[in-house]
């Protein structure tokens, strides 16, 4: 049963109670995405100037692609400017679990009038697979330069907390109660650390590096301008510690930190207090 207030049991066109995203990739297409809509924010659609009816621009175009197999539990979104463009302007993954959760596996929104930092390619123009295949360093610099975070390669729309208190719901009307994802770097973690997330693990790592990078720690005392990553006074603010961490600053790798929210609750967990003020939203 729904636990927000003001939400109800997702359910089919017949009335039948919806549990799960597999429950709703059996439906036909047009059922899909009449219930998948609900997760896309609003300010979305004006952005890609698209019908919220059919996905299509004025040119006939479609810019917001469902993939929801049949006899999976698994959804993925794509919104892009132009059908066909390589970057995306809102890319979504979702799945169920074995335990009746939601998983948060990806989302992503970027501001597709803002430059392009090529920081997901390789020196040849190749995906580096989040760096796991090489790094670009100059174009991590400019992004860097440019107040992004690792990783991005444009500034975003600042819409997570739109989309979330969509998501949220969504979730709730399934009648799950938790939300589990795995944040890629720092900053995401201490981002989810604001919308109510709690740690399954990797809270010992966030209290380590949270120390480390106080005055006097040991990651402190190493931000000392040996790269453009570890400029002294970057430890102050969640930007600076994330590209610190994400160009190997730490003696462990940033690696098994899981997280978990309950639906309509907030842990109210916050592993860098003393953080400088700044925009931590994408």
């Amino acid at each position: 049963m729904a636990r927000l207030p003001g939400n109800e049991q997702l359910t089919d066109l017949q009335g039948k109670p919806l549990f799960s995203l597999r429950d709703i990739n059996l439906l036909d297409a047009v059922e899909k995405e009449m219930i998948y809509k609900r997760i896309i924010p609003p300010r979305l659609f004006d952005i890609l100037a698209v019908s919220a009816v059919n996905f299509c621009g004025a040119d006939g175009e479609r810019k917001i692609t469902v993939i929801a197999p049949r006899g999976l539990g698994i959804l993925r979104i794509e919104a892009r400017m132009r059908e066909f463009d390589d970057d995306k302007v809102f890319f979504l993954e979702l799945a169920d679990t074995h335990y009746r959760q939601m998983e948060l596996a990806f989302c992503i929104i970027n501001d597709p009038r803002a430059p392009r930092f090529n920081v997901d390619k390789d020196s040849s123009g190749m995906d580096n697979c989040f760096t796991s295949l090489g790094r670009n360093i100059p174009e991590e610099i400019s992004a860097m330069g440019a107040g992004l975070f690792p990783n991005q390669t444009h500034r975003g729309l600042k819409m997570f907390r739109e989309f979330f208190a969509l998501f949220e719901r969504f979730v709730d009307g399934l009648g799950m109660e938790m939300i589990v994802a795995e944040p890629l770097t720092y900053d995401n973690a201490i981002r989810y650390e604001k919308y109510g997330f709690d740690y399954i693990t990797g809270k010992r790592l966030m209290l380590v590096i949270n120390e480390g990078f106080r005055p006097g720690g040991v990651l402190c005392k190493r931000m000392d301008g040996s790269s453009p990553f570890r400029m002294p006074g970057m430890e102050k603010s969640v930007r600076g510690r994330s590209w610190a961490i994400h160009d190997g600053i730490m003696d462990e790798p940033w690696d098994n930190v899981k997280i978990y929210k309950m639906v309509g609750e907030s842990a109210a967990i916050n592993t860098f207090p003393d953080r400088e003020s700044e925009e931590t939203q994408p």
